[in-house]
């Protein structure tokens, strides 16, 4: 069975091989039909040859481009970091100066008065004092006594010489003035270093101040730089002085700021009243086409004033009288047929309110000070308080106190350096300021007259830390510590400090020059001091400041 069936299988296989349709017989088409089928195989592979090249050449760019893309990712993300610490470092650094530079602003402005208290505090200042040799007890007792204290006599001698002249000059200027038209002016007022007592350089120089006001029915209304914020820093310290009726609203009146029609009338002005043409404002001094007080103009009307009162009066004295300088019209010379001559400034002021303070028409000025912003801008002087808290503090001082002292060394020093190496921006002004700072500082007993050496180096170190910070602040402005008995007005002790060196910042020359003339000044001192100094026993030291300024 099983071989029947081998054979049955083998059969079967045979006819299929056999067969004529799957074996072709080499006459038929099959043959042709394979080489198109061969060559379109080779077209084809070739095709598929190219685009798996294609395929390749694509994902090594992809691959490529992905690596970039990495690459670039990181460093991003590296820069990202990097930038993010740098920007972190710098935001703290700039919160901790900040927080430095208003704790600094902070403690200056709440403490830039308190600079008394320990004689420890001075000393951590006096960096160009390292290594000089300041004179002892005795050679500054010896060269006040032999330079300075020998010149108060005179001083007063000038003083009632000037002062009755220029009443008697005031009086002729009265009675050459129209009453009606003109303006009225008062007695005249001493302030400055003469009358302060600690002038030392020479010619002596009175300066008298003359306040005036306007005919009726007028008057001044003035405005100060505190009541207007949108005053720019370099006019803080002036005011401008507004000539009104006195019978008109201070406000204003809304017929002055509005076009009213022809059927309508102000109830409270009349237009004879608000009508003001310019040749009359002129007439009252104001800058043209406004109601503002023209301080050239004040200047022109004094000094013609000054030269009629004269013309009246010339003849009862044998000396004449002369405007000295250009540059400061109320300078006045009186010239002796001996040849002497003395020399003093009389200004006109207008006060303002009731108080001692005065806008004056022209203020000395010097390479540090600024000139005036216009001519209707006007200068605020305090000398009259300045004058009274010296005297209200002396009250309470030792016997012979070394304030003064101090301050007339100190003015001679500057003054004599000044003469060898030229003008800086320090004036004597600069000079009484650190004085009158440091004598509401200091204790009472600390100004006793053997202490003259300790308290000069205070102001000098004072001075030194002040033009190091280019920061010296007037004594009166923003300061709530003025004594009530002086009546000082409330308004000004409210305000910020005013900055004496604020021009320091801005002029970088005078800054300079001003330093090294101070540095050169503390090297000279020893030699400008024993110049004038007639060397004295030492047991003779005991018995120094004897005598009263």
């Amino acid at each position: 069975m099983p071989g029947g069936i081998w054979r049955v299988c083998l059969v079967v296989i045979t006819a299929i091989v056999n067969h004529p349709l799957l074996f072709p017989k080499e006459n038929g088409t099959v043959p042709q039909n394979t080489e198109e089928i061969i060559q379109k195989m080779k077209e084809w592979e070739e095709t598929l040859r190219l685009e798996r090249l294609r395929l390749e050449q694509e994902i090594a760019e992809q691959e490529a481009t992905q690596k970039a893309l990495e690459k670039a990712e990181e460093v991003v993300e590296e820069t990202k970091e990097e930038k993010d610490q740098w920007d972190m470092w710098t935001a703290l650094s700039v919160v901790i100066f900040l927080l430095i530079e208003v704790w600094r602003q902070d403690f200056q402005e709440g403490n830039w008065q308190d600079t008394g208290g320990e004689e420890d505090d001075m000393a951590v200042l006096g960096k160009a004092f390292k290594g000089l040799a300041f004179p002892d007890k005795a050679i500054l007792a010896s060269f006040y006594e032999k330079r300075i204290l020998g010149t108060t006599a005179d001083m007063a001698r000038m003083r009632e010489m000037v002062e009755g002249f220029a009443d008697d000059l005031l009086e002729a200027l009265r009675s050459v003035c129209n009453r009606d038209a003109d303006m009225e002016v008062e007695d005249c007022i001493g302030v400055g270093s003469m009358y302060e007592n600690w002038r030392v350089r020479k010619p002596f120089v009175c300066d008298l101040i003359v306040p005036f006001a306007p005919p009726e029915p007028y008057c001044f209304r003035s405005q100060i730089w505190c009541s207007d914020d949108s005053l720019p820093p370099d006019e803080q310290g002036y005011g401008t002085i507004k000539v009104c009726r006195a019978d008109e609203d201070v406000t204003g009146c809304i017929c002055d700021k509005t076009k009213l029609g022809e059927d309508m009338l102000c109830l409270l002005h009349s237009q004879a009243n608000t009508a003001r043409p310019s040749s009359e404002m002129e007439d009252l001094l104001c800058f043209k086409n406004t109601q503002y007080l023209d301080a050239d103009q004040v200047m022109k009307w004094f000094q013609i004033a000054i030269t009629k009162a004269w013309n009246r009066i010339s003849h009862k004295y044998e000396f004449d009288l002369s405007f000295s300088l250009l540059d400061s019209p109320g300078a006045l010379k009186i010239k002796f047929k001996s040849g002497k001559s003395i020399a003093f400034n009389l200004t006109p002021v207008v006060q303002y309110k009731n108080s001692d303070v005065y806008f004056i028409s022209h203020f000395p000025r010097r390479s540090l000070a600024a000139d005036l912003p216009s001519s209707t801008h006007w200068f605020l002087t305090f000398a009259v308080y300045e004058r009274r808290f010296i005297q209200l503090v002396s009250k309470t001082l030792p016997a012979n106190a070394c304030h003064v002292s101090c301050l007339q060394i100190l003015s001679f020093l500057h003054g004599k350096q000044c003469n060898l190496t030229g003008p800086s921006g320090l004036t004597n002004y600069h000079l009484k300021t650190v004085m009158l700072h440091l004598l509401q500082a200091r204790p009472s007993q600390d100004w006793a007259p053997e202490k003259l050496e300790a308290r000069l180096q205070d102001m000098l170190k004072y001075l030194e830390k002040c033009l190091h910070e280019k920061k010296l602040y007037h004594f009166f402005i923003g300061n709530e510590k003025v004594p009530v008995e002086l009546g000082f007005p409330m308004v000004f002790q409210r305000v910020e400090p005013l900055n004496l060196f604020r021009p320091f910042v801005l002029r970088r020359d005078i800054y300079r020059k001003t330093v090294d003339t101070f540095h050169e000044m503390l090297r000279n001192m020893s030699a400008l001091i024993n110049e004038y100094t007639v060397h004295i026993p030492l047991a003779h030291t005991n018995g120094i400041h004897k005598e009263s300024l």
